[in-house]
């Protein structure tokens, strides 16, 4: 879990963002740990010679261009110490010759370093400022120190570094050393870092990349220099490398030992289709039983996490995007999250919908619990829930994964479960995403955390759901198309943009072919918040026209299972719902599931919102109105 932190500021901030960590004990061999760190850190930084070639050609605009190369290029000049090792200055005398967790960089000189270095200095000079001109002149001074006095060529380093023994056998070998070493040399704490505030986002991101840089050198740089192993003295003060845990040297001894095993990705059989189509589940007027939405309570995220934070969290292995390039890729503006665990929020949303509803603990006959972001397995979320509530006995509690399609999967399920029990099922719909997410950036825009609960019980006169149809899997590269935990991307999970869209337009074909053969007469689309740009793009080919889908999802982002619901509820609240409305709801996501709900919603089935004791507001600026109010809100 990566949890994100309010800073003193008061403002959101992602610490997996700037503390590049991995995972060694799922990487299995060198050809993986290189596919990451090439992703991560290697396709979009340039060579120190190309940033001098670059400045001395006039390619740069401003000078905040030139800096984030900078900023690039010296991760990437640091990506195996940032994610393999820390490191400790020591004595030449002092080093352990023998010890096999102890190594040394072999490195090779930058050559031209310091007419390359002149010219960029020279060229930022002439470069003006985009944004601030004191404050880019700041990180110019720290990004600078660190790029001049880099003293080796950065694409001759290897991950696994030489022990001392290694090391001494190899003629040549160079490493750096330090003319001296105070070990109380200026370095940037945690706090530090994370509690940057910059007006402009881009230039807070800058700033952390450059605080977290300067404290991989912490000592004088300028004094520092490559020397041969072979001419050390002992009182020359060289850098040792440690590994940073057992895992790291767990995968180097493994690589070095030749005992690695590459993971074996299996092959899919070709996806065919089923012998005739599943036809939707149609309520008729015949049905022994006919289900009645009792209630509709809904609970979002208390903190907003506005583009503008998206943005000042950036980590260097994100290309450049705006807040307002956010908003015209996917819709949204900001997304809400939570610092309560999921659990919590699905039991305020389940209490809510059952005192909404009237309904007493010894009344519920099955408690439905639909997320694919638990991480609670024993027991269940559905059965703590049950346990939580009060209920003595359930003919079912369970959990369900089934992703953004939660929401029709789960009305489906419930239904089934009313002509067995002839009782009320809660069904409760909950995603934490923020704390799941970490560097991958099409889930940290898209995705927010909410929770949404329903009663859903016999009905003693009209029905309110008429339809439901579930869907699920398709060609393997659309059911893998959104994964989590994704080893490749050290357990975040991931978004593949273009089989999503595959697997959204192949769903909405169907469903819309589906949907003229029922002939009912429609109010309202609420469809799963997804990507609002995506939606309207694949369902006006479809004759939808946008006005008549409704959207919350600028303000929420895609809470998966509890999207629809909270879109619902939202609805009404926004007086897009002000009158009992027939309801087309279709969702679809991971693993390649889909389905839709259509029902009757009447205003009077949603219940007030859950809120908490931190105010909240359509501006992100006013989202946390003071450090007082953010420590209320949070008990601390």
């Amino acid at each position: 879990m990566k949890p994100f932190r309010l800073n003193k500021h008061g403002k959101l901030v992602f610490p997996s963002s700037i503390f590049t960590e991995l995972d060694f004990s799922i990487i299995t061999d060198l050809n993986q740990l290189k596919a990451i760190i090439r992703r991560d850190f290697e396709v979009k930084a340039p060579t120190g010679t190309e940033i001098a070639e670059r400045a001395a050609a006039g390619g740069y605009t401003t000078r905040y261009d030139l800096l984030r190369d900078i900023g690039l290029h010296l991760f990437w000049a640091n990506r195996y110490p940032l994610v393999m090792y820390d490191k400790q200055p020591m004595r030449w005398r002092d080093v352990p010759r023998t010890r096999d967790d102890v190594f040394v960089p072999l490195l090779q000189p930058w050559e031209g370093r310091a007419a390359k270095s002149a010219g960029v200095r020279e060229a930022y000079a002439q470069l003006p400022a985009k944004w601030n001109g004191t404050a880019e002149d700041e990180l110019f001074d720290t990004l600078f120190d660190c790029f001049s006095n880099k003293l080796y060529l950065a694409a001759s380093l290897p991950p696994i570094k030489a022990t001392i023994a290694e090391a001494l056998a190899t003629g040549d070998a160079m490493t750096t050393t330090l003319g001296s070493y105070n070990p109380d040399h200026p370095r940037y704490s945690v706090d530090d870092i994370l509690d940057v505030s910059d007006e402009q986002p881009e230039l807070e991101a800058l700033r952390r990349w450059a605080m977290v840089l300067h404290n991989q050198q912490p000592w004088d740089r300028s004094q520092a220099s490559l020397k041969p192993l072979a001419d050390m003295q002992d009182d020359d003060i060289v850098v040792l490398f440690y590994p940073k845990n057992r895992h790291v040297l767990d995968f180097i001894n493994r690589e070095k030992s030749g005992t690695t095993s590459p993971k074996q990705a299996s092959t899919p059989d070709s996806a065919v289709e089923p012998v005739r189509p599943y036809p939707p589940v149609v309520i008729s007027d015949d049905a022994t039983i006919q289900p009645k939405v009792e209630a509709l309570a809904i609970r979002k995220g208390e903190v907003i996490c506005s583009n503008e934070d998206v943005v000042r969290n950036s980590p260097s292995s994100w290309s450049p995007m705006s807040a307002q390039e956010i908003t015209d890729k996917t819709g949204i503006e900001r997304r809400r999250y939570t610092a309560e665990p999921l659990e919590n929020i699905a039991l305020e949303a389940a209490r809510a919908a059952m005192k909404h509803a009237g309904r007493g603990s010894e009344e519920i006959g099955a408690v439905l619990f639909c997320s694919c972001t638990s991480s609670r397995l024993i027991p269940s979320t559905a059965t703590w829930l049950s346990g939580q509530l009060g209920i003595m006995q359930t003919h079912c509690s369970v959990d369900m994964v089934a992703a953004c399609a939660g929401f029709p999967y789960g009305v489906a399920e419930a239904i089934r479960l009313l002509r067995e029990i002839e009782r009320p099922v809660l069904l409760v719909m909950a995603e934490k995403f923020s704390d799941k997410i970490g560097n991958a950036r099409p889930s940290r825009m898209i995705f927010g955390d909410g929770a949404a609960a329903m009663v859903i019980a016999p009905s003693d006169g009209e029905r309110d759901i008429h339809v439901v149809q579930t869907y699920a899997s398709g060609p393997a590269s659309q059911v893998n198309s959104i994964i989590w935990p994704n080893h490749d991307f050290d357990n975040d999970i991931t978004v593949y943009g273009p089989e999503v869209k595959a697997l959204v337009k192949r769903y909405l074909n169907q469903m819309m072919g589906e949907l003229s053969e029922l002939g009912l007469e429609i109010d309202i689309i609420v469809p799963h918040q997804a990507n609002k740009t995506m939606i309207i793009e694949l369902a006006e080919p479809q004759g939808i026209d946008a006005k008549d889908i409704y959207f919350n999802i600028a303000e929420v982002g895609n809470a998966s299972a509890a999207s629809i619901p909270i879109a619902l509820a939202d609805a009404v609240f926004d007086g897009a719902i002000s009158k009992r409305s027939m309801v087309f709801a279709p969702g679809f996501g991971a693993g390649a599931v889909g389905g839709y709900v259509i029902l009757s919603l009447d205003p009077a089935m949603v219940a007030p919102e859950v809120t908490t004791a931190l105010a909240m507001s359509p501006s992100p600026t006013k989202a946390h109105s003071s450090i007082e109010d953010i420590k209320e809100a949070f008990h601390t």
